[in-house]
C-alpha cells in the first residue's frame, strides 16, 4: 500500500453529532412555516418533513437551508435560524484528542455533504487541525462521489491510494470513495454495522490506520 498522506473525514455524525442540524430542520424551520402559513406546529411539521422526503438526500437541494427558505415562502432571515441553534453544536468527546494526534502525521481534510453556511459554525473550534475543508454542495454543485473524491485527490496533488476516508453513510463515505480508489473506513457509532473496516468511534479509527501502516522499521 502506498504511503498515506491525507486523512479525510465526513462531518456531521463522525466530528460532530447531529442534534444541530436536528433542531433546525426539524425546530427551526417547522416552527417559521407555522408562524409565516398560521398553522400548528405539528401541521407545519408534517408538511416541511413530507417536502424533505419529496425531495431526497439523494439530491444537493437536500442540505441547502436557503433552497428550503425559498421553497417554503419563508420570509425570516436563515442566518438567525442558525445562530439560534448555535450552542447545539457538539463534538464527539474522542474527537478533538484524536484530530490533535493525527495531524501531527497526516494532512486532515473535511469532506462533507454539509452546506457551507451550516458546516463553517460546526467546525469552527476544530479548523485549526485542517488544511482543507470541502463542502460537496457549496464548491461543486454536488454530493460525495467517486468522481467528487477524484476532483479533491487531484486539487491536492495525492493518489487516491495516499488518501484515508471516514464517515458513517455507507453510500457517501464508505462506497463513493472506495470506487474512486481510496481506502474508507466506515464509522458506526451505534455498533449495528459490522465489517472489515467498520469502526465504532475514530480512536478505533487511529488503531485501524497504525495496522495499514504496518510494523515500524
Amino acid at each position: 500500500m502506498s504511503e498515506i498522506r491525507v486523512l479525510s473525514f465526513d462531518l456531521e455524525g463522525t466530528l460532530v453529532d447531529l442534534e444541530f442540524s436536528r433542531l433546525v430542520w426539524e425546530e427551526g424551520v417547522p416552527a417559521l412555516y407555522a408562524e409565516e402559513k398560521g398553522l400548528t406546529l405539528e401541521e407545519a411539521l408534517r408538511r416541511v418533513t413530507g417536502e424533505y422526503a419529496e425531495v431526497g438526500p439523494e439530491r444537493v437541494e437536500w442540505y441547502d437551508l436557503r433552497y428550503w427558505f425559498r421553497r417554503f415562502g419563508l420570509k425570516g432571515d436563515w442566518r438567525k435560524l442558525l445562530e439560534r441553534y448555535k450552542d447545539h453544536i457538539r463534538t464527539y468527546p474522542e474527537v478533538e484528542s484524536v484530530l490533535q494526534r493525527l495531524s501531527r502525521e497526516y494532512d486532515l481534510i473535511i469532506v462533507s455533504n454539509t452546506c457551507r453556511d451550516f458546516l463553517d459554525l460546526q467546525i469552527r473550534e476544530l479548523r485549526p487541525y485542517f488544511t482543507h475543508i470541502f463542502s460537496a454542495p457549496t464548491d461543486f454543485g454536488m454530493l460525495k462521489s467517486p468522481e467528487l473524491f477524484t476532483k479533491i485527490c487531484r486539487e491536492l496533488g495525492v493518489r487516491p491510494q495516499e488518501m484515508v476516508h471516514i464517515g458513517d453513510v455507507r453510500r457517501f463515505d464508505f462506497e463513493a470513495p472506495r470506487e474512486a480508489g481510496i481506502t474508507a473506513f466506515l464509522l458506526d457509532r451505534s455498533g449495528e454495522e459490522d465489517g472489515a473496516y467498520t469502526v465504532r468511534d475514530l480512536e478505533e479509527f487511529e488503531q485501524r490506520l497504525l495496522k495499514l501502516r504496518g510494523p515500524a522499521l
